[in-house]
């Protein structure tokens, strides 16, 4: 792989003569003043709001900030690293100073894809990058391909999930230097493991972004988010600010896909949306390897994955399916607050369309909105969706972040991972899922003084309505409620994580020797609901020579199972001509597609 730095709109950029070229843009500014360890240097005030300063005799490390006329001293909002907190001075980086050892990698296909979903402070007990990296032969002796790791935008303090990002550019410096993230990286390609980045692109956070002050163009005021204001898409600075991250995580870090976060959010009026035109420049300009980009989108849309007439994606290459976690959620725990209304009639269903459709809102109206939810997705091929059974956000959302195997015990949530390693899907298997983790992963901050109580009381009050609201919720910025969603790595190594580790290996060495072939160059299976009864689903795929099938119960009783043909590639706990209580099985039939 040869690597290209990336030349950004924004920020400080290491010139080939060795000087550095500084650009900002701060139209709701008339002065800016650049201030380097030797000195300060105003800053030249070009047309559109831009300011720029060329300067040379800077090192790679030399620290900078920028100074407004009040004397307010704020970061580079484009900053490629902090020296410590966000408010902070920035760094000036050197891209080309790491020595990359992944020459040979050429990236990994999708259809072959198994995500793990990371966050990096919780990972190891020493949370950074380089800890990252010992862990790295675990996972990829396993069977996992892909590391999804959680947002790395600098954010207010030093603890946090990552979503309130605030210098989109600069990896947070908590976990390590730049360089440690791309070494991380390259550990990863060294193992056969492709690296994806979560990326927020809708809002930024409450703690460090200084945009409003230097640009309030970057924003409209008039159009509100979940988080504030919403980004100014249609104005070229904040556009090409928001655009050019992408390609440059990509080409930096060298890594092999990006999540989009909350997609519905980006709101966009220009004639080619920010999305198409970020997809489409990926496409154009990463050919090296296959770029995977998924995206998260409540709206069950598809106009964002088409595929060719080759089956690849111009543009995103699959979207991150709620609606099977929420089905499977409601079927195993029987919990129906909030948005698990949706799902609380026949979950087994719904299930049943979700394996075989892709979506279980294809235009229906949603119970707990009043609205319609959805488009048909039954064109979509199985690796167009992203399935999971825990996520950050469905276990850090719940006010004691309890996972799956707490809530629906050890027998059900074998099953449910079963399921979800077999199916056709791509699966995403959260942190620690792979050997029965029971520590819960909490929403945690590090943020002081008003804004540290806004978050606590709301933190608080946002779970009326919502299982566990009545128990006391932990504080966000408790340094203890960050620690204590760290994985416990001693829980692998007892009798009962080495079994959960035992089963996951076992699925995964099914699914890449059998599954994974059939979906190479799949298209779009037809998928049959085979047969659905309280706590039983049973469904088939045919394929274009193949036709696979899977049974699962988590009921209170025995079922008869349905017709399913050809040999069985996995059954638990054992293959019999019911299905008992707690158990699953898949069968492969080889042979000649039917009309």
């Amino acid at each position: 792989m040869e690597f290209r730095s990336f030349e950004k709109s924004w920020g400080a950029e290491i010139q080939a003569d060795g000087s550095v070229l500084f650009r900002l843009w701060a139209p709701g500014q008339q002065q800016v003043t650049l201030q380097l360890a030797d000195g300060d240097y105003p800053m030249q005030r070009e047309q559109d709001g831009w300011f720029v300063l060329q300067h040379s005799g800077i090192q790679p490390g030399a620290t900078y900030q920028y100074q407004l006329a009040d004397g307010t001293c704020v970061p580079d909002p484009a900053s490629r690293a902090q020296q410590d907190a966000v408010n902070g001075p920035s760094l000036v980086v050197d891209p080309r100073s790491y020595s990359w050892q992944d020459s040979s990698w050429r990236g990994r296909p999708w259809h072959e894809t198994v995500v793990y979903e990371l966050h990096i402070g919780t990972f190891t007990p020493e949370g950074t990058f380089r800890a990252a990296i010992a862990k790295l032969p675990h996972l990829a002796e396993l069977g996992i391909t892909q590391l999804e790791i959680m947002p790395l935008s600098q954010f207010g303090g030093r603890r946090g999930w990552g979503y309130d990002g605030v210098l989109l550019y600069a990896p947070h410096s908590a976990y390590g230097s730049p360089d440690d993230f791309k070494a991380l990286v390259d550990a990863a390609h060294g193992h056969g493991l492709s690296v994806v980045l979560d990326i927020v692109l809708n809002h930024f956070g409450p703690e460090g972004n200084y945009l409003p002050l230097l640009a309030p163009a970057f924003f409209h005021k008039e159009r509100q988010t979940p988080w504030g204001a919403g980004i100014a898409y249609d104005v070229d600075a904040a556009r090409r600010y928001i655009v050019e991250a992408p390609l440059f995580w990509l080409q930096e870090y060298h890594l092999d896909g990006l999540r989009f976060d909350a997609i519905d959010q980006i709101e966009d009026s220009s004639s080619k949306h920010a999305l198409i035109e970020i997809a489409e420049r990926i496409r154009r300009e990463i050919t090296d390897r296959p770029a995977h980009l998924t995206t998260e989108d409540c709206r069950n849309v598809i106009f964002l994955h088409p595929r060719d007439e080759q089956g690849a994606a111009p543009l995103f290459t699959a979207e991150w399916n709620d609606d099977f976690h929420n089905a499977v959620h409601v079927f195993a725990t029987g919990e129906t607050h909030a948005y698990y209304q949706d799902f609380a009639q026949a979950p087994e269903k719904l299930i049943a369309r979700i394996l075989t459709e892709g979506f279980a809102y294809q235009g229906e109206v949603s119970p707990q909105s009043g609205e319609a939810r959805g488009v048909p997705s039954a064109s979509q091929p199985p690796v167009a969706f992203v399935d999971f059974i825990q996520n950050h956000d469905q276990v850090g959302n719940r006010a004691q972040g309890e996972r799956l195997i707490t809530l629906a015990g050890v027998e059900r949530t074998k099953v449910l991972l079963a399921t979800l390693l077999l199916s056709p899907h791509i699966p995403l298997m959260f942190m620690g899922e792979e050997y029965g983790e029971t520590n819960p992963f909490l929403f945690f901050t590090d943020f002081h003084g008003d804004l540290a109580k806004a978050v606590r009381e709301g933190r608080a009050k946002e779970f009326t309505g919502h299982a566990g609201h009545d128990a006391e919720v932990p504080d966000p910025n408790a340094e203890s409620t960050f620690t204590r969603s760290k994985l416990s790595w001693q829980t692998r190594d007892t009798e009962q994580g080495r079994a959960w580790l035992a089963l996951t290996r076992e699925l995964l060495h099914v699914r890449h020797q059998h599954i994974v072939p059939l979906l190479a160059n799949a298209g779009v299976p037809r998928g049959h609901a085979l047969k659905t009864a309280p706590g039983f689903v049973a469904v088939s795929w045919q394929f274009p020579h193949a036709e696979l099938s899977l049974a699962l119960n988590i009921g209170d009783k025995p079922q008869p199972l349905p017709a399913m043909k050809g040999d069985t590639l996995f059954a638990w706990p054992s293959q019999q001509d019911e299905l008992p209580q707690h158990a699953i099985v898949v069968r492969l039939a080889q042979g000649e597609e039917k009309a």
